[in-house]
């Protein structure tokens, strides 16, 4: 029986990680899903939040933040092609903090509701990065 499997994340700008796994956790549009190897196929939207590995051997838990995407899901291997995604090590708290009181100061001003929407989700993106710093410094 097969206890690992092939993941890779990758963004338009690099390829973030590529290696075995033998578990992985990241934010799907309908909530949380943990994949183990030999998971029955699957192809669904990812929102933003952390992507978690625990690599094959185990080791340090690898955590990824991605702004959305999409994963793919095959019985041997893990593609997640995400729209932005940024290593935990890389992430930056106070960069993270600022653009999510910037988005807050400009939905509060704005009339316009398709910027309104647009800030939303820049808010949503923000906050998720600021809980992926949070997880990553409890570790």
């Amino acid at each position: 029986m097969t206890t690992t499997m092939r993941v890779d994340v990758v963004s338009a700008e690099e390829s973030i990680y590529s290696g075995e796994a033998q578990f992985v956790v990241l934010p799907g549009e309908a909530g949380e899903l943990g994949i183990y190897p030999r998971h029955t196929p699957l192809i669904t939207r990812i929102k933003p939040g952390a992507v978690r590995i625990l690599p094959a051997g185990g080791g340090d838990e690898e955590l990824i933040f991605v702004a959305g995407g999409i994963l793919e899901v095959q019985p041997g291997v893990i593609t997640v092609l995400a729209d932005t995604a940024i290593r935990g090590h890389d992430l930056d708290e106070a960069k993270a903090n600022e653009a999510l009181r910037a988005a807050q100061e400009a939905m509060a001003k704005s009339q316009d509701k398709q910027e309104i929407a647009t800030l939303q989700a820049e808010f949503a993106m923000m906050a998720a990065q600021l809980a992926a710093i949070r997880r990553l410094r409890k570790k």
